[in-house]
């Protein structure tokens, strides 16, 4: 199982990284750096794009990001959707936070970094123009043991936590880990070199060593969630 999770997740990278375009598939990479305040996110992704329709203007891809983030005295909040939003499953999206459930977690130097699959929606204007939308679906993430300060309402207490090792898409609060989502306008200097902006918004996620929260029911794992400018320069191949 564990060699098919890496040949899952190594596929996209080479495909990608070494992989010819043709009339019907495009593939790029980018770098890329998000900012907003006291913290920060830097990106590396390789995609490959299958193009769609009779103009094949619309494309979808998926592809391997590397997404490392820092900062400084974050908040992170209760993460379980049956917490936040008292139930699990697909509506949850709709459903508004049970703030009573939820409680917070303080780090001060958080860290943290990701490898994940991630599925991409774009369409070309003409060879200097493309807008798109990415999101990451499953992989995996680590980093550093961090001292960390849980708070419930006025009271509190110093604990460790560490990056939920595990991310994986699925809606909303269900969603679990860190990970990493783009909306992203390109502009192609030449037929190789482009720039990249547009925002980036990014989960990043944190299990405490013990399970601090303990109404109305026991819970281990908090979530940030960061809206970044961000910046990036595009490769195509």
């Amino acid at each position: 199982m564990n060699k098919l999770f890496w040949l899952l997740l190594l596929f996209p990278v080479a495909h990608c990284g070494f992989g010819q375009s043709n009339k019907t598939s495009a593939n790029s990479a980018d770098a890329t750096l998000g900012i907003a305040g006291n913290q920060g996110a830097f990106s590396l992704s390789v995609l490959h794009t299958w193009k769609l329709g009779a103009r094949q203007k619309f494309g979808i891809g998926v592809g391997g990001r590397f997404t490392t983030y820092v900062a400084q005295n974050q908040y992170y909040v209760t993460a379980p959707a049956s917490l936040t939003s008292g139930s699990t499953g697909p509506l949850v999206i709709f459903k508004d936070n049970v703030d009573a459930n939820i409680d917070t977690l303080l780090v001060k130097s958080p860290q943290v970094n990701s490898f994940n699959l991630f599925i991409d929606l774009n369409y070309t204007f003409n060879n200097k123009w493309r807008a798109g939308f990415n999101i990451d679906a499953i992989g995996f993430s680590f980093g550093g043991s961090r001292q960390a300060n849980y708070i419930n309402g006025s009271t509190g207490k110093i604990t460790q936590a560490s990056p939920t090792p595990f991310n994986v898409l699925l809606v909303s609060d269900n969603d679990r880990g860190s990970l990493n989502s783009e909306l992203y306008v390109n502009y192609f200097i030449n037929d190789t070199w482009g720039v990249k902006a547009g925002a980036q918004f990014l989960f990043t996620e944190y299990t405490t060593t013990t399970k601090v929260q303990v109404y109305p029911e026991e819970n281990d794992r908090f979530r940030n969630k960061s809206l970044l400018l961000c910046l990036g320069v595009t490769r195509r191949f």
